[in-house]
C-alpha cells in the first residue's frame, strides 16, 4: 500500500559525494520519520541517519559531520547528502519510514513502517 523507492547510489572514489533519495508513493497521509540504513559485506544493518517530522536529526557516530539528511514532506521524499565519501561507507543503503496512510478501500487509518529495495553505494579508494 505504500512503496519506498531509492535512488542516486553508485559507485565514486574516496571524498567525492552522492546524494541518496527515497520516494514514497501510495494513500500517504503523513511520514513520522525517515531513517537511512546501510548494510555492509558481513556486518548487520546500522543506522545511518534519521530525521522525525519537526525535523530533528539524528547520526551515527561514523557519519557526522559528513552525512546530511533532509525531507521534503510536501514531495514524500527524504534525503541522504553524502560527502567526503570513504571506502568504509560502502554497502547497501536502505530507507525506511514510518508512514501514517489510508487502507485501500477502507476509511482504515494504519501506521506502519516500510523498507525501501536498497541502492548499492561503492567507495573506491
Amino acid at each position: 500500500q505504500v512503496q519506498l523507492v531509492e535512488s542516486g547510489g553508485g559507485l565514486v572514489r574516496a571524498g567525492g559525494s552522492l546524494r541518496l533519495s527515497c520516494a514514497a508513493s501510495g494513500s500517504i497521509i503523513n511520514i513520522n520519520t525517515i531513517g537511512w540504513y546501510r548494510q555492509s559485506a558481513g556486518k548487520e544493518r546500522e543506522l545511518v541517519a534519521s530525521i522525525n517530522l519537526p525535523g530533528f536529526t539524528n547520526y551515527s557516530d561514523s557519519v557526522k559531520g559528513r552525512f546530511a539528511i533532509s525531507r521534503d514532506s510536501a514531495k514524500n521524499t527524504g534525503y541522504l547528502q553524502m560527502n567526503g565519501l570513504k571506502a568504509e561507507d560502502t554497502g547497501v543503503y536502505y530507507c525506511n519510514a514510518e508512514v501514517v496512510h489510508r487502507i485501500t478501500s477502507s476509511f482504515r487509518i494504519e501506521t506502519a513502517n516500510y523498507w525501501g529495495q536498497g541502492t548499492q553505494v561503492t567507495i573506491s579508494s
